[in-house]
């Protein structure tokens, strides 16, 4: 049973029905094995540059993987119009299996038997959140958005981000950041904090820029704004993940990355979207134990790549002497 706060009689928009949710969620997933393709496809790029001794901007390969990862995020910006945030950001889970299967064909990276079991469990963790994720909108219309952006609550989150970003870019990144793949990670993460919520954010205000009333212009303003946030934003996380695929390798970090980054996401978009309020104690156990799930078989790929086993192993009696 769930538990609904504020109904539609409110003056906001309706949810979005059955069918543009199936949508968002298809949208979600095929934009989430994109993007899990995209830090394969710039690392071999990488890889090929490096072995030729030219710049990795020359590398066709490098670039079909920064067009994928542009579809990526267009096909995330339309899920995120279409269905919670909740819901999006974890599904990205399923670009860390395939990715990590992708990897290894084109960088001859290891999948063992555990690393497949990985992939499954990611996978399953997948379509248990899909199962018990918010199915309603918490926040339809831009003067609610306007509301929850000048919420003191999201604005002082945003101020602790602001200057946790600062001390990373331009202390931590320079001394640390090569050796220690969390100061990349962190800064690439941090920034979802404001690219998530700006992209749903436009969808929200775009809404009413093309009506003919006097809110068009405030969301004409709104979007703008959120634009150059966006754009930002977007830049500087493409900057460090090519910095972090030039020292690190693509599947650990694609790992790890998602679990800080989906993390730190839903943590923004709690705050500002109040998304959970509509989740009842069951589906909120229920995205728990798939989150969980999902992180326990991106460990599994990544913890023990290095691992050799496989499932000849399990047939071989134990050899014990006295």
């Amino acid at each position: 049973m769930r538990m609904t706060v504020g109904a539609a009689g409110d003056g906001g928009s309706p949810s979005p029905g059955p069918a543009a949710v199936s949508l968002g969620l298809s949208v979600a997933v095929v934009s989430s094995l994109v993007n899990g393709s995209t830090f394969v496809l710039q690392k071999k790029g990488i890889v090929r540059a490096r072995g030729r001794g030219t710049s990795y901007l020359t590398d066709i390969v490098w670039w079909s993987g920064t067009i994928a990862m542009a579809l990526g995020q267009i096909g995330n910006f339309l899920a995120y119009t279409a269905v919670p945030t909740v819901l999006v950001t974890p599904l990205g889970a399923l670009g860390v299996p395939f990715g990590s299967i992708l990897a290894s064909y084109l960088l001859k990276e290891k999948l063992n038997i555990l690393g497949k079991l990985g992939c499954l469990l990611s996978c399953a963790g997948s379509v248990v959140l899909i199962i018990h994720s918010p199915k309603s909108e918490s926040v339809t219309t831009q003067a609610e958005l306007e509301e929850k952006l000048t919420n003191p609550v999201f604005v002082g989150y945003l101020c602790i981000v602001l200057l946790m970003l600062l001390l990373l870019i331009f202390w931590i990144a320079p001394a640390h950041g090569p050796t220690n793949i969390m100061v990349y990670i962190s800064i690439c993460s941090l920034l979802g904090s404001f690219t998530v919520p700006s992209t749903k954010g436009i969808g929200l205000a775009a809404q009413d820029i093309f009506h003919n009333n006097p809110s068009s212009q405030r969301a004409l303003y709104l979007c703008l704004v959120l634009l150059a946030v966006l754009g930002c934003s977007i830049i500087i996380q493409f900057r460090y993940i090519n910095k972090a695929l030039e020292c690190f390798d693509s599947s650990v970090f694609g790992a790890i990355y998602y679990v800080v980054f989906t993390t730190l996401v839903l943590l923004a978009s709690a705050i500002l979207f109040r998304e959970w309020s509509n989740v009842g104690m069951v589906d909120f156990l229920g995205m728990a134990c798939g989150f969980t799930t999902v992180s326990i078989g991106i460990v599994l790929i990544q913890v023990f790549k290095e691992f050799n086993f496989n499932i000849g192993d399990l047939n071989k009696p134990n050899m014990k002497t006295d």
